[in-house]
């Protein structure tokens, strides 16, 4: 019976036991050096039916075309007013990956720069891509999709319109012309960069890469940075990338934060959040104006005009405020429990953390965004 005990026991603590969650290195760090590069670039959107830009308002399309036309041996004539419809001022951006190199595709975002009305069935003209050192890394070119329709009546009518018509796509719409030189294992050394800064979990890492490849193999820098030992050989380097980023490492518990957005009265947070035990008063203000309008009819033939007046009425309730006590909670789903009870509303459930925040009710840190 004892025995029989002892393994009841022991199954209910394993399942009373909080799950122990591992995560690929691949989701906690990166690896230094190897990230991406934006691009940009400005070119026009032609073929569109009439919904391009107000040339009377944007002035810098019609310097556009005739600067293009100009290139193409088109001279125009001078003082001449071009009234274009069908062609669009655009931005073109993309993001340039690591180790690209030339000849692979890239797919792109055109968003309208002037007044276009709509991007839908147009064609983006050749455009160089520019990264932030003013160098070309990639030419697009291509066919929009615009994931949206949009109807109106004749005369500026009833309008219809669904998702966004200013902005599209082209998959593989630009081709990549320059390569970003990237040193990767210089030394024979990598670096890996933690996504957030935690000195437990940098601790960890570095343990669990020298428990599997030896001692001396990965030591760290900081709270971030994890300096590793690679092979010299590039082929050997990557294999050893690899499996780092398939390694399985259990992060260190994240510190206690709630975030609140001021704007929307969001409140978000995470599993670390704790109360402790508090009273709290809330009471609501409720001002409602309501108007009505009152019509004075003149009497017969007095000579008078009928008057519409507005009468407004202001009630002000205040319902009485309630002293509710909190009850300390050891994990999230209590502290959701004592939050409801007090029944505010998510712009008052702000006043209310901060306030429980400076009493050093709240055991969590506070982040406006």
């Amino acid at each position: 019976m004892k025995t029989k005990f002892k393994i009841l026991c022991l199954c209910a603590a394993l399942v009373l036991a909080p799950a122990v969650q591992a995560e690929r290195l691949k989701d906690l760090a990166s690896i230094a050096g190897v990230r991406q590069n934006q691009l940009m670039g400005y070119g026009l959107v032609v073929g569109l039916d009439g919904s391009g830009d107000q040339t009377t308002q944007t002035p810098f399309t019609v310097q556009s075309v005739a600067s293009m036309l100009q290139s193409l041996g088109v001279s125009l004539p001078p003082g001449t007013n071009l009234q274009l419809k069908n062609v669009a001022a655009v931005m073109v951006t993309a993001s340039l990956p690591a180790f690209a190199q030339p000849g692979q595709m890239l797919d792109v975002t055109v968003s309208s720069l002037g007044n276009a009305k709509s991007l839908r069935g147009g064609t983006l003209l050749m455009t160089p891509l520019k990264g932030a050192d003013g160098q070309v890394y990639g030419m697009a070119q291509g066919n929009l999709v615009v994931g949206g329709v949009g109807a109106q009546a004749p005369g500026g009518g009833t309008s219809v319109v669904v998702n966004h018509l200013s902005v599209g796509r082209i998959n593989g719409g630009a081709t990549v012309e320059r390569a970003v030189p990237t040193s990767l294992g210089d030394g024979g050394q990598i670096r890996l960069e933690l996504n957030n800064t935690d000195f437990a979990t940098a601790s960890r890492v570095v343990e669990a890469i020298n428990d599997k490849y030896g001692a001396g193999v990965a030591y760290a820098l900081d709270g971030r940075t994890i300096r590793v030992t690679a092979p010299s050989s590039s082929d050997q380097r990557v294999a050893f990338i690899g499996a780092l980023e398939a390694m399985d490492v259990r992060p260190a518990r994240q510190a206690a934060k709630v975030i609140m957005n001021a704007r929307t009265g969001s409140v978000v947070m995470n599993q670390e959040v704790t109360l402790e035990t508090c009273a709290i008063s809330h009471g609501n203000l409720t001002v409602s104006i309501s108007t009505e309008p009152q019509v004075s009819q003149p009497n017969p033939l007095s000579g008078g005009q009928t008057v519409v007046t507005q009468n407004s009425q202001v009630d002000i309730k205040a319902t009485p405020g309630k002293v509710l006590m909190l009850k300390g909670g050891a994990n999230l789903a209590e502290v959701v429990k004592a939050l409801n009870a007090v029944g505010a509303s998510p712009q008052d459930l702000l006043a209310i953390l901060q306030a429980m925040k400076a009493a050093g009710s709240l055991r969590a840190e506070l982040e406006i965004i």
